[in-house]
C-alpha cells in the first residue's frame, strides 16, 4: 500500500492533469511535493517545450532559488516535463498540457517566464507573426491576471516592444495592473553587448557591464558604450561597428543556423540570469540592478528599456539614462521613432 502511494505521488508530479489518477489515488497535486524538496519560489514556463523553452526549463531546474516548476505549453509539456523532472536538483517539476491546465499552471506562482509563442517561418509577413503571438501573449496574460495577479512577469515573446504593452492593456482590463510587476526581458541585448565589447577590449565577459536601453529590436537596441564599466574608450570605427553588431545580433545567429532556427539557447542563457536577478530580487537581496523594458518615464514614451533595480514587488526603481554622447543622442531619436509605433501597436491590438 505504501509503495502504491509514493508510485502514485511521483506519477502526480508528472502528470498534474491525470485527473483519473488523482481521484482513484486519493492524492492531490497541492499534496504532491517530494520530501527534502527546496525552500524557494514557485515559478511558471508558459511555453516551455519550445526551443526557447526547453533549455530555460532545464536551467531554472537547476536555480537553487526555486522551489516548484511548472512547465506549461499547448504541445508536448509531459515529455519535456519527464525529462527535466530526472535532474537531481531541489525544484519539484510539474507539467501541464494545452489551455484546459493553463489556471492549475498558473495558480499560486511567485514568478512567470513567458517565451511562448512562433517563430517567423518562410511566407510569414512579419503582420503575421505579430498577430499570431500577440493573441498567444492576450490569452496567457488573462489567465495570470485570474490566477497569480501579484506574480512578477517576465515577458520575452517577441516582439516584445509590443507584446510587453498588450500584456498591460490585458491587465488594466482586469483591473490587476501594476506596473513595477511587468517586465520585458531584454537581458539578452545586455548579454550580447558584454560579450562583444569584452572582444574588443580583451577582457573576460563576466568583467563587463554594458547598459542596454530603448526597446528590444533593430535600430531601438541602444547600447550605451560611453558608460561602460570599466571605464573605457572607443574610436568612431569602434562604436559604430559594436553598435551594429549588438542591434543585429539576432540576425547574425539566424543566418549562421542557415535557416534551422534562431537565438534560442543564448536568449534562454539571458532569461534564466534574468530570472535569477527577480528572484533575488523577491527574497530581498540590496542592490540588484539589470536593464529591462518597463513602464517608464525616463522618456516621453510609455514604455522603455533602462536600468531598474528589482526587489519585492518587481521594478521597485527605474534609473535615468545618464550623460549621453553624441552619437547615443542621435541613436536614442532614431530609437524613440520607432518605439512609439511599436507600443501604439501593441495597444491598438487590445482596443481595437
Amino acid at each position: 500500500m505504501e509503495a502504491n502511494k509514493r508510485i502514485a505521488r511521483l506519477t502526480a508530479h508528472l502528470y498534474p492533469s491525470n485527473l483519473q489518477m488523482e481521484e482513484s489515488s486519493g492524492l492531490k497535486q497541492a499534496m504532491c511535493r517530494a520530501k527534502g524538496g527546496a525552500p524557494g519560489f514557485k515559478v511558471a514556463i508558459l511555453g516551455a517545450a519550445g526551443g526557447i523553452g526547453q533549455p530555460l526549463a532545464m536551467l531554472m531546474k537547476m536555480n537553487p532559488l526555486v522551489s516548484v516548476l511548472h512547465l506549461y505549453d499547448v504541445v508536448n509539456a509531459p515529455g519535456v516535463t519527464a525529462d527535466i523532472s530526472h535532474m537531481d536538483t531541489g525544484a519539484v517539476v510539474r507539467g501541464f498540457l494545452g489551455q484546459p491546465q493553463l489556471e492549475s499552471a498558473l495558480t499560486g506562482m511567485d514568478l512567470v517566464i513567458i517565451p511562448a509563442g512562433v517563430p517567423r517561418k518562410p511566407g510569414m509577413t512579419r503582420d503575421d507573426l505579430f498577430n499570431i503571438n500577440a493573441g498567444i501573449v492576450r490569452t496567457l496574460c488573462e489567465g495570470i491576471a485570474k490566477c497569480c495577479p501579484n506574480a512578477i512577469v517576465n515577458l520575452i515573446s517577441n516582439p516584445v516592444n509590443s507584446t510587453v504593452p498588450i500584456a498591460a492593456e490585458v491587465f488594466k482590463k482586469a483591473a490587476t495592473y501594476d506596473p513595477k510587476r511587468l517586465l520585458g526581458v531584454t537581458m539578452l541585448d545586455v548579454v550580447r553587448a558584454n560579450t562583444f565589447v569584452a572582444e574588443v577590449l580583451g577582457l573576460d565577459p563576466r568583467e563587463v557591464d554594458v547598459p542596454v536601453v530603448g526597446g528590444h529590436a533593430g535600430v531601438t537596441i541602444l547600447p550605451l558604450l560611453s558608460q561602460v564599466k570599466p571605464p573605457c574608450s572607443f574610436t568612431p570605427q569602434e562604436t559604430e561597428y559594436l553598435t551594429n553588431r549588438i542591434q543585429n545580433g539576432g540576425t547574425e545567429v539566424v543566418e549562421a543556423k542557415a535557416g534551422t532556427g534562431s537565438a534560442t539557447l543564448s536568449m534562454a542563457y539571458a532569461a534564466v540570469k534574468f530570472a535569477d536577478a527577480c528572484l533575488r530580487g523577491l527574497r530581498g537581496d540590496a542592490g540588484v540592478v539589470e536593464c529591462a523594458f518597463v513602464a517608464s518615464q525616463v522618456t516621453e514614451l510609455p514604455f522603455f528599456a533602462s536600468k531598474v533595480r528589482l526587489g519585492r514587488i518587481g521594478a521597485e526603481e527605474v534609473f535615468q539614462l545618464g550623460p549621453l554622447n553624441e552619437y547615443e543622442r542621435i541613436g536614442l531619436e532614431k530609437a524613440k521613432k520607432e518605439l512609439a509605433g511599436s507600443i501604439q501597436k501593441g495597444v491598438s491590438f487590445i482596443k481595437k
